[in-house]
């Protein structure tokens, strides 16, 4: 019985600790998030913006404004950029991604994968791990821009896919993240970054009559580079605090889960204790009664 009471000791003890650990990770990766957030929060009008004109003009010019960047052609090599994080327990965020990632890589490129034409850019280590132990064909140049975060980092992934796009490396190049909504909430997509997607134009709606200065051709080869750098960026700040969020949360439900599990250890220990304490009487009882018989 000593025995049993002295392991339980040590459950409630371990439990106790693991919960300072999930509690100090919650508060820093809710420390971390309201900083993403205000970043995301700040950089999605201006990055949608952006998106929503540089497709509207691709869509209004006759051969995509002249940029091959806009230029669709029969798709034999597929990049995939997918975006997960450096670091775990975040809840099921870089499952999630991977997941979204095969799938995309089996029902809409089957046909490039069996002839070994996709390639993914893992942005985050766990993604690179899982790809690479898995034999994807996955490079690791971009995986560590987590580390030292910022626009002149992801500017250089973004650069080097454009010139990849423009060199014929690759047909398509689709990127693979996670929009943020909220602390708990997530949204896992993939979004077309070249060739640039043209917008649909609806019946009956108005042509978007453009004035240019200077060229259309030369404003559009200028912007098209700088809008791209913003939306990949944009992405990379969206996989960031959904990183954080996800963190967060994940940390919250293992204290509430922690704290469940005490009290049922707690609620057995007294139990134990409670039988080993009327064991005890029992005994010395009977004694006393044997010694008085």
């Amino acid at each position: 019985m000593a025995g049993q009471l002295k392991e339980v000791r040590n459950r409630i003890k371990s439990i106790q600790n693991s919960q300072q650990i999930t509690k100090a990770m919650k508060m820093v990766s809710a420390a971390k998030l309201r900083r993403a957030q205000d970043a995301i929060i700040q950089m999605r009008p201006y990055a949608q913006k952006l998106q929503e004109l540089l497709s509207n003009i691709v869509s209004g010019s006759e051969g995509g404004g002249g940029s091959k960047l806009a230029v669709e052609r029969p798709v034999e090599k597929v990049l995939l950029i997918v975006i997960t994080s450096d670091r775990g327990l975040a809840g099921a965020y870089n499952a999630n991604l991977i997941k979204l990632a095969k799938s995309t890589i089996r029902e809409k490129y089957a046909a490039q994968a069996a002839k070994g034409n996709v390639t993914i850019w893992s942005i985050g280590k766990k993604g690179y791990e899982h790809f690479a132990k898995n034999n994807f064909k996955v490079s690791d140049t971009y995986k560590d821009i987590f580390l030292h975060l910022s626009f002149e980092a992801v500017q250089t992934a973004a650069q080097a896919a454009v010139k990849a796009f423009e060199s014929k490396e690759f047909d398509t190049i689709d990127i693979v993240y996670s929009q943020f909504k909220n602390a708990a909430t997530q949204s896992f997509v993939v979004e077309k970054f070249l060739p640039i997607p043209k917008v649909e134009k609806k019946a009956g709606a108005a042509n978007n009559d453009f004035i240019f200065e200077p060229g259309k051709e030369e404003l559009i080869t200028e912007l098209m580079p700088k809008i791209l750098n913003t939306q990949l960026f944009k992405a990379v700040l969206d996989a960031n605090a959904s990183e954080h969020g996800a963190r967060m949360t994940a940390m919250d439900k293992a204290s509430d889960n922690a704290n469940e599990l005490l009290k049922q250890l707690r609620l057995s220990y007294n139990r134990a204790r409670q039988a080993a304490i009327t064991t005890e009487l029992t005994e010395i009882v009977s004694g006393a009664a044997a010694l008085q018989g």
